[in-house]
């Protein structure tokens, strides 16, 4: 306690041993500070283990979908047919509208984002006011959204242009004041640009206006125009205001848009064609801006759908992506690894192995980008110095898992009860079920959640959905004169499934499932 007492650090009466007094008057308990040899270790452990090994990755983000390369391999040709058809927005004329078909994975968006950039930066580098405004109609799914969308784009552009333009009139207005001032003893009346002594260097020469009045009702005019743009609220207005604010705001100013809506099949099913024909025949009436529309879309008929005023104008080109082939995604995984990875982080059958696995998915480069992504990150995860084999066939059970657990959670309510009735009977031991005791349970499962019960012919139409989904396996059994029957089973894990489906909040109020579960089969 010597150097205590040296710091003023008096005993009091009541204070317990081993508790001192600072200087700030407050007090510290020495145990509380002074940590033991395990309590150390303790407080290491979460991740600093984790950190401890080597990274694997080198850049994640390259093979995540939304990322867009500088180079796309194997999509050259479409590529440049692309490029053939915009350039004409660089010349200030109207691009034909263009229709971009392909599986899922086989490099549409990258390869429309890759054109679009390449776009952009050229009108720049020309000062062509061109530009490429990007939707996607899975999220962005009814005409009101994608025109909401579209014309509040254009009202924060317009805006940005309205504050430049009256920057600069601002400062030629500063530029004739100092000029006034300078010329002030030889001109005195300078506010007419054609009195000053030298035209050339008046601020006012080489322009439109006269006069400063001319700039300064040039200034107030910007400013009405800013306060007449309101940006469209997300719900609320009526469509056809919601157009004309779109149209108004597009046309403000010259310029050439090209409209990119991603999934363009997903806004056909939930709105109709009213969008794409208000889109693709606003050109007709627009007088300073033109629009060119780019639809991508997974599904080739979609457009057997559309008005045919409307497929006749949307689909002036089309361009078709064919799916990858295994060496093909081999190139594009190699592509890739090589900045996404350290150096010698993977071995050598990974990626061949990732592209196989993809090719069965129809050539999905997205599948192969996502599988050796969670390959290297299971192999990070373990602490493993390189990603194998074995990170991959991991990997690829993980993402299958995933793919289930994502489509059962996005299911109807109806369908969900019917896979729900399937899973009972399985958990009871009830092989190569019937159509009929998932009908009679799926009644059952109604009644407790006061959900309308479906026929039993809509049943076994859900049943053949949940099989093209890969869920059940349904299969057409004959039972000679007793007539044909569905044997449905489960295609996905049971534990995983049934977890999901009670997440869902109106599922998950069912109670008491297993006694008259057990009942049917008792009776």
């Amino acid at each position: 306690m010597t150097d205590n007492d040296d710091a003023g650090g008096d005993e009091r009466d009541g204070d317990r041993p081993g508790k001192i007094e600072t200087s700030r008057d407050f007090s510290v308990d020495l145990d509380d500070v002074v940590l033991d040899e395990e309590e150390e270790e303790a407080s290491q452990g979460l991740f600093d283990d984790l950190l401890s090994g080597e990274p694997i990755f080198e850049n994640k983000e390259v093979l995540r979908p939304s990322y867009t390369p500088h180079e796309l391999p194997h999509r050259k040709e479409q590529i440049n047919k692309m490029a053939t058809i915009l350039v004409a927005a660089l010349r200030g004329e109207t691009p034909s509208n263009i229709l971009i078909y392909g599986k899922t994975g086989t490099g549409k968006t990258a390869s429309a984002k890759f054109v679009s950039n390449e776009l952009e930066s050229t009108s720049k580098k020309y000062e062509v006011p061109c530009s490429v405004e990007y939707i996607n109609c899975e999220v962005t799914d009814t005409q009101y959204r994608v025109l909401a969308q579209l014309a509040n784009k254009f009202i924060d552009e317009n805006e940005e242009i309205i504050d430049r333009r009256i920057d600069e009139l601002q400062d030629r207005l500063d530029a004739l004041d100092e000029y006034e001032a300078t010329a002030s003893g030889t001109a005195p009346d300078t506010d007419d640009r054609s009195s000053a002594g030298a035209a050339e260097t008046h601020p006012l020469a080489d322009t439109e206006f006269d006069s400063r009045e001319d700039v300064r009702d040039r200034i107030e005019t910007l400013r009405e125009d800013q306060e007449e743009f309101e940006s469209v609220p997300m719900t609320g207005w009526p469509t056809d205001r919601v157009y004309s604010v779109f149209f108004d705001a597009v046309d403000y100013e010259e310029r050439v848009v090209v409209i990119m809506l991603d999934e363009i099949d997903k806004l056909v099913e939930k709105s109709g064609d009213d969008t794409l024909y208000n889109l693709s025949r606003m050109n007709s009436e627009l007088e300073n801006s033109r629009v060119s529309i780019m639809g991508i879309s997974n599904d080739l008929k979609f457009t057997d759908f559309l008005d045919p005023r409307v497929k006749s104008s949307l689909g002036e080109e089309e361009i078709v992506f064919p799916p990858y082939d295994a060496n093909q995604l081999r190139d594009i995984l190699q592509h890739r690894s090589d900045v996404a990875f350290k150096d010698g982080a993977l071995t050598g059958d990974v990626i061949p192995l990732c592209a196989a696995f993809a090719a069965q998915e129809h050539g999905d480069a997205r599948r192969a980008l996502d599988l050796l992504r969670t390959a290297g990150e299971l192999a990070e995860r373990s602490q493993s110095e390189v990603v194998d084999e074995e990170h991959v066939r991991q990997a690829q059970d993980k993402i299958e898992l995933d793919r289930v657990v994502e489509v059962v959670r996005t299911l109807p309510t109806q369908s969900k009860l019917v896979l729900f009735a399937i899973i009972l009977l399985e958990k009871n031991g009830v092989h190569n079920i019937n159509t009929g005791e998932v009908f009679n349970i799926y009644k059952r499962l109604c009644e407790e959640i006061d959900a309308d019960v479906l026929t039993q012919r809509r049943v076994t139409d859900l049943i053949s959905e949940l099989d093209m989904l890969g869920i059940v396996n349904a299969v057409v059994v004959s039972k000679g004169r007793y007539g044909r029957t569905k044997e449905i089973s489960l295609s996905v894990p049971i534990e995983e499934t049934e977890a999901v489906l009670m997440s869902d909040s109106r599922l998950g109020d069912i109670e008491n499932i297993q006694p008259f579960v057990q009942a049917r089969f008792n009776n």
